[in-house]
């Protein structure tokens, strides 16, 4: 798709909903080749459809690899807090057919398929703070 149309779509979603970002859907948009790519070199090199599940992923993944400990932040600036927010601008992008679907794709794919917050702070945690259990961390919290 030429980025002028691209562009004009994001601008006609954000007429209707302007719960995200602009740079969010051109981050989906990147996020969805990164994963387009990946499958791509697992599977003989051949392109196929992506499941939310998997672009929820791609999303992380390519998050993580692009924006590194700051990924949490400009998700969190764009209002990408969620995977049901992922799910909901990839059905807006369906709507304006610029992004395809499959008769089976369904925006329960995006629910909560893991905590995409989390996903994004996790990678950049001390190790002690992993190695402790929540119930304990917030036992010491509430004890010092």
């Amino acid at each position: 798709m030429q980025a002028m149309q691209f562009e004009q779509s994001v601008v006609s979603i954000l007429k209707r909903d302007k719960r995200f970002d602009p740079h969010a859907y051109f981050f989906l948009k990147d996020a969805l080749d990164f994963t387009l790519k990946r499958i791509a070199e697992t599977n003989g090199g051949q392109a196929r459809h992506v499941s939310g599940p998997e672009l929820l992923a791609g999303c992380r993944d390519f998050a993580l690899e692009q924006f590194g400990p700051m990924a949490s932040t400009l998700m969190t600036d764009w209002s990408i807090r969620k995977c049901q927010d992922v799910g909901d601008m990839v059905f807006h992008l369906i709507e304006e057919q610029v992004f395809g679907k499959q008769d089976s794709d369904k925006k329960e794919d995006f629910s909560e398929v893991f905590d995409f917050e989390a996903s994004l702070v996790t990678p950049f945690l001390p190790k002690s703070k992993l190695a402790v259990p929540k119930e304990i961390q917030r036992t010491r919290r509430t004890v010092s």
